[in-house]
């Protein structure tokens, strides 16, 4: 089995589900409201979990109702959270808005999350215990580096989901195995709006790349190779939060079981894809059985 270590985020999610998203200055009527444990790091570990890894956390919640369902959450997914600390700052939210062509905005308040700027006593020895390490930017990039710089250091695989897309110091890239940005994060990384030429410059940093596509599917792309596309399952969009750390966390899981890169990331599509056809983040996210059914249809 996987052993899989997520260093990142826990926020709760206050979803508005609307018709159509408010421009600026307008006021629109929802018709429903959600409070959904998320969080990009959570999410992932939730995902990876719920796809059949031995997964733990670290991160912060706070010392509040919001930092007590999220720890529970996780551990009701089976995620080990020894190591989430529990701080008195108030733990993360992300405020969402999903209109029904199932596209989302959202703005995230990192509350506790902030407090994550350095790896705790025993947070190295768990990451040098592991087969891959997960980040992603909703925690303080010192510790991201952190987190790469020690894994690198005990041979972990690194996969960065560089979000919020922001421009990353070339220890961090150095210390990543693999980068897993969306479209609007390869442009933002690399100034080119072609995901085969953002991905073709990010090479110069990174070994490999995945750019995901949204319903057009995933690029590969490594060194001495040739790009490789793997389409996405077509389906009916509900909410797309979340989608991309499905991907991700099921990607984690596949690779660690050294699947063929087109398996894999065709694997990892169907996981996305299920995800997309509910409601919310976490509680969206497939099990191992659903996704096996989804990749063999």
């Amino acid at each position: 089995m996987t052993d899989i270590v997520v260093l990142g985020s826990t926020n709760m999610d206050l979803v508005a589900y609307v018709e159509k998203a408010p421009q600026r200055g307008e006021t629109v009527t929802g018709r429903e409201f959600r409070t959904i444990p998320g969080g990009k790091g959570a999410n992932q570990a939730v995902a990876a979990a719920h796809a059949g890894a031995t997964v733990s956390m670290i991160g912060a919640v706070g010392n509040d109702s919001f930092g007590a369902r999220l720890r529970s959450t996780l551990e009701h997914s089976g995620v080990n959270t020894d190591h989430l600390r529990t701080v008195e700052s108030p733990s993360g939210t992300a405020h969402i808005v999903v209109d029904d062509e199932g596209g989302n905005a959202i703005v995230v308040v990192p509350g506790a999350n902030g407090t994550v700027d350095h790896l705790a006593p025993g947070d190295e020895g768990l990451i040098a215990s592991a087969d891959a390490l997960l980040l992603q930017l909703e925690v303080p990039l010192p510790a991201v580096v952190a987190g790469a710089r020690a894994a690198r250091a005990h041979g972990v695989r690194t996969i960065l989901t560089p979000a919020p897309a922001r421009p990353l110091p070339p220890e961090l890239l150095a210390a990543v195995d693999l980068l897993v940005p969306n479209e609007h994060e390869a442009t933002t990384l690399t100034g080119r709006t072609d995901p085969r030429e953002a991905a073709a410059a990010l090479l110069d940093s990174v070994p490999e790349i995945v750019v995901t596509l949204g319903a057009a599917g995933s690029l590969y792309v490594t060194r001495g190779a040739e790009p490789v596309l793997v389409p996405a399952p077509q389906v009916a969009a509900v909410d797309s939060t979340g989608a991309g750390d499905t991907f991700v966390g099921a990607l984690a899981v596949a690779r660690g079981e050294d699947r063929p890169i087109r398996e894999a990331l065709a694997w990892a599509a169907a996981a996305a894809a299920l995800s997309v056809q509910r409601p919310g983040a976490s509680a969206s996210m497939p099990y191992r059985s659903e996704i096996d059914k989804q990749y063999a249809s």
